[in-house]
């Protein structure tokens, strides 16, 4: 057994062992570069988040602004509404679970896999993506879907400054 570990050990390379246990995640709302909770993705006490790639989702879905806070929800109704652009970061597990607690996961959003277009990426190696491929990632959708939300206008791509004017507002700060 202990042959078999060293083996391994070996044959990895650095980047390759940091890499483990690590999961690809799609973020289309608050969360992405410029947009009012990117904050949370650089705040290392939270966990490591690397942003590998910019995609779209291969589905069309809803991509919905919602609640007195406009936040951006995306409903698991495949094949409705538009194909959604964002970005894929890959995070450790410490980030997964803030994740998952930030986005109330799984009461208000849920983590389901969906399938991504790579529209370009960010460094070089074997853990690059290649602009045209498919990848499967994480995303968090909104758990209930009220018929209500399948009403209103869907978006391609959130914005918090988009023309939509539907400004972002912290329930946080608001509170």
């Amino acid at each position: 057994m202990l042959k078999k570990h060293v083996f391994l050990h070996r044959s990895l390379s650095v980047s390759s062992v940091l890499w483990i246990n690590m999961a690809l995640v799609f973020m289309y709302g608050t969360l992405k570069k410029g947009q009012p909770n990117y904050f949370r993705i650089e705040d290392t006490d939270n966990g490591q988040a690397k942003f590998i790639a910019h995609a779209r989702s291969v589905e069309k879905y809803p991509l919905v602004i919602d609640t007195e806070y406009n936040i951006p929800f995306l409903l698991n109704v495949p094949g409705t509404g538009q194909r959604v652009y964002g970005e894929i970061y890959r995070v450790d597990q410490k980030m997964l679970k803030f994740l998952d607690d930030f986005e109330g996961c799984p009461e208000w959003y849920k983590r389901i896999k969906i399938q991504l277009e790579v529209q370009d990426r960010d460094g070089e190696g074997e853990n690059t993506l290649k602009p045209g491929s498919i990848v499967e990632t994480d995303v968090y959708v909104k758990t209930k879907c009220e018929p209500e939300l399948l009403q209103k206008p869907t978006y391609e791509c959130y914005d918090t400054n988009g023309d939509h004017g539907l400004k972002y507002k912290d329930p946080v700060e608001i509170s």
